[in-house]
């Protein structure tokens, strides 16, 4: 007979533990209810916080345009780093705020690379954030054209070029 050992959890699996954890004991500080969903997205240990009970509780941890959602995920990543030792890219999202906004960009992105490919003209987007132009980014590349961004944050805006 053989004893076979439970793999070691991966480094991303451990991120996305530790952050868990550290969600939690916020959750509970806050009198918030909700559950931790982990996974791995895009080689990134990903995070989420749900309620199916009372998903619009969970808006105060989002704020207005996700603004305290990314302040909670810095602060997260922070946690894991301190234990770790390494930085984390983690991504947190609370009641599929970002997945919302994913779908919505994608739809931007997908409007703007027709409107490059008929015309041939270059299209500007309007201001958005490093985690909102990455989006961008991959949608353009994956249709065969070519993005930059351009400007200072936080007017940084992904203008869109024929290939």
């Amino acid at each position: 007979m053989t004893n076979q050992d439970t793999p070691a959890p991966t480094r991303l699996e451990e991120e996305g533990e530790i952050a868990a954890d550290y969600l939690e004991e916020l959750l509970d500080i806050a009198d918030l209810d909700g559950d931790i969903d982990l996974g791995v997205e895009h080689g990134r240990a990903a995070v989420e916080i749900v309620s199916e009970e009372a998903p619009g509780a969970l808006d105060r941890l989002v704020g207005e345009d996700g603004e305290v959602l990314d302040a909670l995920q810095e602060l997260t990543r922070l946690a894991v780093q301190a234990r770790t030792g390494e930085r984390s890219r983690l991504m947190l999202d609370v009641a599929g705020f970002r997945a919302r906004q994913r779908e919505a960009l994608e739809k931007v992105a997908a409007e703007a690379v027709e409107h490059v490919k008929s015309s041939g003209e270059s299209v500007a987007l309007d201001a958005m954030n490093p985690y909102q132009r990455k989006i961008v980014h991959d949608w353009v590349a994956a249709a065969g054209l070519v993005s930059d961004s351009e400007g200072v944050e936080p007017a940084r805006r992904v203008v869109i070029r024929p290939a």
